[in-house]
């Protein structure tokens, strides 16, 4: 994790913190959402505001949408407020603890964009910033970064917690596989069912339950770390085939689930 990731993560939560809704903290059930539809029970979509002066778009219930089994989270060249593009956020109303999360996505590509699948909690829920990531920065689709925060601060606040990974092939070319499972004292990473990353410091672990994300968004000013923004002159999406949460201690629930190869 970068100086540059950190200030950008506190230039998002003072906005989070304003206008994201409000909905009881109890912990959520396991789920599996094919997007057949979009399910406005489980899912809030961001629209009206952006994240700070880094982000160059401004969230619109226009680029999230469900359409031939698919989730769209979208940017396009559509000025809205200030902001020269639209750009998509979507996130459960309700928060999840311990268990696994997985998604199936595709992503579009281009410098200057980031396309993300991560949990978050914080202050508009009277609750302190925990957070755990995948994202991938659309300069570079052959990698993704795996990220947590523990009261805002990255790993221990000093060395960071940020790591790179390479995938089995680049995210715009192909759906790929992402799979996080979060316990008490330690989280793993997966890609395509590849165990790639596992933590277990305790100081990198969040303990507070979370909300689903997905989000694609760009900048025109954090190029030291998502490269010069690349103008789109049509929209462009990123596809969620699915997404699931299995609590802790419950067993596989469908055949996709990493759980499915674990004993």
């Amino acid at each position: 994790m970068t100086k540059t990731m950190q200030n950008r993560m506190r230039a998002v939560v003072p906005m989070l913190m304003v206008l994201a809704p409000t909905a009881a903290m109890a912990q959520g059930a396991s789920f599996h959402d094919d997007f057949n539809t979009l399910d406005t029970k489980r899912w809030y979509v961001s629209d009206g505001w952006a994240n700070g002066a880094h982000q160059n778009c401004t969230w619109s219930s226009s680029q999230v949408t469900s359409q031939d089994g698919m989730l769209n989270v979208g940017l396009a060249p559509l000025p809205k407020g200030d902001r020269q593009y639209s750009c998509g956020e979507i996130q459960t109303k309700q928060a999840y603890g311990y268990g696994t999360y997985e998604a199936r996505l595709k992503t579009p590509k281009g410098s200057g964009l980031n396309a993300a699948f991560f949990t978050y909690i914080g202050a508009e829920q009277k609750q302190p910033h925990d957070e755990i990531d995948f994202e991938i920065l659309l300069k570079d689709t052959s990698s993704v970064q795996t990220t947590t925060f523990v009261n805002g601060k990255s790993g221990d606040g000093k060395v960071g917690s940020g790591q790179t990974h390479a995938l089995p092939h680049p995210s715009d070319s192909d759906f790929t596989t992402f799979a996080m499972t979060w316990e008490p004292d330690k989280i793993l990473y997966y890609i395509d069912g590849k165990l790639v990353r596992t933590m277990d410091d305790p100081t990198t672990i969040p303990a507070n339950p979370q909300r689903v994300f997905f989000s694609l968004w760009g900048t025109d000013t954090l190029t030291d770390w998502m490269g010069k923004m690349d103008p789109q002159t049509a929209p462009i999406a990123m596809q969620v085939d699915w997404v699931a949460f299995t609590a802790q201690g419950e067993a596989c629930a469908f055949p996709e689930s990493v759980l499915c190869a674990q004993p």
